[in-house]
Order: structure tokens, then C-alpha cells, then sequence
């Protein structure tokens, strides 16, 4: 497995993820334009992806403009096997490194999504206006449980 950060020639590769989630597909993701994901990995965060046999089998966005995750990925056939979390742990590491403020994440209810970030320290904030589950994590609590 190789982790490195996303370039926009990765986009292909990174949709290619994406529409296979099975437990959290958004409302339009098919919708989600390429140009979209260019603008999140060079001009609004940075996107890392994770390559098996030349293939992205799974990646993750961080928007340090929004101060939010944007998305994270892995290929069902790829789940636990740590690559979540290691595109976790780089994000977040990255993101902290360039900024102290919160960073929050939305999820569905009753998802694995919500339960693991849980377990990760983050914070359930309510519902946002969609009646998803938004969650902070703060850098204190990073530092503490990252």
C-alpha cells in the first residue's frame, strides 16, 4: 500500500471510490464534478489517496477553508485493513499543522461513520438541517486522542 498526497490527475480514481460507497451515498454524489474535487485538493485543503497495484483503493479531503472534513473513502473490499485510518491520521495531522481551530464532519445516523468517530474523541454537536449527525473535534482533544 502507498499513501501519498492526491494530485488532480487522481480524480478519475478518487470518483471511481466515492460511488462505491454503499452506507453514506450523498444526495447527488454522482453530481459531485471533477472540477469540484480539483478545488478541494489544491485550492481549499489537501486530498491523500491510497494506491494498491497502481489502483486508489481509497482516499480522504480535508477542507481547511470550511475547517471540515470533506470526505474519506475506502473501497468496501479494502475496509479493515487500517487504510481509513491511516488517510484519517494524515489528514488530521496535516490540518492541525496548519491551523488550531475545530474542525467538524457530518455523518448519517447509525452509520460505522458515527460510531468511529466517536470512538476517535470527536463530539456530537446535534443535527445539523439536513438531520445529519455533525461532530467537532477541537485541538485539544486531537492532541489528546489522535
Amino acid at each position: 500500500m502507498i499513501y501519498r498526497e492526491a494530485k488532480v490527475e487522481d480524480i478519475k480514481g478518487i470518483q471511481a471510490v466515492r460511488k462505491l460507497a454503499h452506507e453514506y451515498a450523498l444526495l447527488g454524489a454522482t453530481r459531485i464534478s471533477d472540477k469540484k474535487f480539483a478545488e478541494y485538493i489544491t485550492t481549499n485543503g489537501k486530498g491523500w489517496v491510497c494506491e494498491v497495484d497502481g489502483t486508489i483503493v481509497g482516499f480522504s479531503i480535508v477542507d481547511l477553508k470550511g475547517n471540515s472534513i470533506w470526505a474519506l473513502f475506502v473501497k468496501p473490499q479494502f475496509e479493515k485493513q487500517g487504510i481509513g485510518k491511516q488517510l484519517y491520521t494524515l489528514m488530521m495531522d496535516w490540518y492541525f499543522d496548519q491551523t488550531k481551530e475545530s474542525i467538524w464532519h457530518t455523518t448519517s445516523l447509525t452509520t460505522k461513520s458515527e460510531q468511529s468517530y466517536t470512538k476517535l474523541g470527536w463530539v456530537n454537536q446535534g443535527k445539523n438541517n439536513v438531520g445529519e449527525t455533525k461532530f467537532e473535534m477541537t485541538y485539544k482533544n486531537w492532541i489528546q486522542n489522535g
